[in-house]
């Protein structure tokens, strides 16, 4: 459940990341020029749509920051829980090692003789 909101909170950010980035006005023009950068200009004035467009950068950059890294906690957490496991079957083990049956070796064979046994019984 929480795996598949973080999902979902870092899909959304990632999304949104791509398209402030792209609409950022840079040495270029940018996509922020095709999408009407002089307007954005007028409307947030010369120095305040780069303000809101760095600092919502930032903020999505960390968003996602946070994100990647409570996904890759949550994936890893079924092997960390594979582990505990593993580590508590060998303790199991090593505290049953006296009651288990040890495998016998097999026996040699019987040295081979040149007569064969008799079937008479005598």
């Amino acid at each position: 459940m929480l795996t598949t909101l973080l999902e979902i909170i870092h899909v959304s950010v990632c999304l949104f990341l791509m398209l402030v980035v792209l609409l950022q006005q840079g040495k270029g023009g940018g996509m922020g020029a095709a999408f009407g950068g002089g307007a954005t200009q007028q409307v947030f004035g010369g120095r305040g749509a780069g303000n809101i467009l760095t600092r919502a950068t930032a903020v999505c950059a960390g968003i996602f920051m946070l994100t990647s890294v409570s996904l890759a906690y949550f994936s890893s957490s079924g092997d960390r829980d594979l582990k505990a496991r593993i580590v508590e079957e060998q303790r199991k083990g090593k505290g049953n090692e006296g009651t288990r049956v040890k495998a016998s070796k097999p026996k040699p064979a019987a040295p081979a003789t040149d007569t064969p046994p008799d079937s008479s019984g005598k």
